[in-house]
This record gives structure tokens, sequence and C-alpha cells, in this order.
């Protein structure tokens, strides 16, 4: 007979790893199944300021997570790596099929997360991994010594971009609007970084080389004016950094879950129309995507399930 967990929980960012603690803590039988690294994308960011708690000198996400992992380990929750292609989530008992087995649950708890927005222009496709980040703490060595532009105006693209300027030798901010998005205090930081430059009301068109990334497009959204970007002849390259927003990886329960734009409707306490079934983190509808609030959703989602598998 094939085991039944009280819960299963979906994805290994912050959301999933703390309903794992939260569950394992309640002496909830407990799996944790994540595709690939713990964290998600916490885990690309080099450093995090405002997680309470957090070492006040400063800390990547990889760090944080690490320590968010052995918690859970201490616990006891059970740990899988798979990727789940199919989930039944209605009835009595659930069932999420993966490449390795299938896994059966009381209660699923959803924690996908988001992924990367593409740039949006032309040749993308053939330039990622050839000059088409969306990772700076992933690929900023690479670029060493070069000329880097960052697309995006929010906390994320400037906190990138401040990154990036410890290993390029310029880091424009390409932004399709006059002004900023990110916080006051992190806007001021990018300000006063003498290595970021700024190209306003711009957006990327088309983006094109041989076989690395050495020539782009740039049109203004106000006049419709092109600018013709080239690499540097004694570089021949340059790199293009991606951070124009995150869409929902919810792929996997579109027909089967209540979608709003692909990110899943729950309640307060993270209930989804499905009994049992609860989301938390980036993957359901919310005003605000934070560590913070994610790690929040976890702990909530997990307490819920609790009550209803002990109902």
């Amino acid at each position: 007979m094939e085991k039944i967990y009280d819960v299963v929980i979906l994805g290994g960012g912050p959301a999933g790893l703390t309903a794992a603690l939260y569950a394992g803590r309640a002496r909830l039988d407990t799996l944790l199944i994540e595709k690939a690294q713990d964290g998600g994308q916490i885990a690309m960011t080099e450093e995090i300021e405002n997680y309470p708690g957090q070492l006040v000198e400063g800390e990547s996400g990889s760090a944080l997570v690490a320590r968010m992992a052995k918690q859970v380990e201490k616990f006891g929750a059970e740990r899988c790596a798979d990727v789940i292609k199919s989930a039944e989530l209605s009835g009595d008992v659930k069932k999420l099929v993966g490449g390795k087995g299938e896994y059966l649950a009381r209660s699923v708890i959803l924690c996908t997360g988001a992924h990367p927005k593409p740039i949006g222009c032309e040749n993308e496709g053939k330039f990622i991994g050839n000059g088409i980040s969306y990772c700076a703490t992933c690929d900023a060595a690479f670029f060493e010594g070069l000329e880097v532009f960052v697309v995006g105006g929010g906390d994320s693209a400037v906190e990138e971009a401040m990154y990036l300027t410890k290993f390029a030798r310029k880091v424009t901010i390409i932004h399709r609007r006059d002004a900023l998005r990110a916080a006051k205090s992190i806007q001021e930081k990018a300000f006063k970084n003498p290595k970021i430059g700024f190209l306003w009301d711009s957006v990327v068109t088309k983006v094109d080389g041989s076989e690395l990334l050495s020539h782009m497009t740039v049109r203004n959204v106000k006049t419709g004016e092109l600018t013709e970007i080239c690499a540097n002849e004694n570089d021949g390259l340059f790199g293009l950094f991606g951070f124009v927003g995150n869409a929902p990886n919810s792929e996997l329960f579109d027909g089967i879950l209540k979608l709003d734009n692909g990110y899943i409707r729950t309640d307060e306490n993270m209930h989804t129309e499905l009994d049992g079934v609860f989301a938390a983190g980036d993957i359901r509808v919310k005003s605000l995507r934070q560590v913070i609030t994610a790690a929040a959703d976890g702990a909530i989602a997990a307490m819920q399930a609790e009550k209803f598998v002990n109902a």
C-alpha cells in the first residue's frame, strides 16, 4: 500500500520551507518536494536587507535559505527532488504524479512560486546564456570588466544593477519610465554609485550578434526614436540582464484551481476552493511578494493543514 502523507508541500522556496518547518514541528507526516535548488528566486539574490532577524551586516539569499533548510531537517520533514507533471487535488486523498513516482496526501500546500518574465525583445531566446541573463548573482562574473545593461526599474532591477557594478566596467539601467519604481532607499544608493547610468523612457526592441550579444536596438517610448547600441570593439560583447517582473509557476493547476492572471486565489488563511488544498507565497494572489510574506503564508498554510488533517 502506498504511503499517504498528512501533507505534501510542493516547492522549496521560503513559503515551502516555512510550511515544512511548521508542519514537521506540529508532528504532521510531511513531505517537501522541490525540483531544483532550495530557495526559489531568493536563492539568486546576493544581498538581503529587510528580513527581520537576519544578520544586520547583510547576507545572501542562499545563506538565509540554507538556515531555513536546516530547521526543516531538524523538525523531521521528508525531502524529495522531483518534477511534478500532473495533479489530482479533489477528493479525500490528493495525488501528485512526478517523474520519479506518485505522492499521496490528505492535504497539499502549493508553493511553486514564480519565474522571471522575458524582456520581450526580438531574438531574445537566441542570446539567453550568450549575453542575456535574468540572474546577476548567477552570471555577473562572466562580465568582469565589460559593459552591462539592466532592463527594469523596480527593487530587483536596481539591487541587481548595484551588484553588477562589482564586476562590470559600467552598468546602465534601461527603464521604460522617467523615474524608478524601486524603494527610495535603494534608489539613493544607485544614484550615488558612479558606475551606474540611466537610459530613461526606453525599451529594448531587438538584440543581435554573431554568437554572442554585441548589438541591440533601444526605442524611446515617448518619441519613437531608435538608438543602436554596439559592443566596444575591444570587448566584442556586452551583457543584458532582464528584471521586468515575474510570472507564476501555475501551469500545472490551470483548469484545477481558479486562477487570476495565473495566480492562485486563496482566502486570508491560504485556503483554495478545494478542501485540503492550500497555496502560499508568490504563487497566490497578494499585494506584496517578499520573503517575509512568503514565510508568513507558509506558516499559516501549515497550521491550516494541521487543522484540516486533524478535524
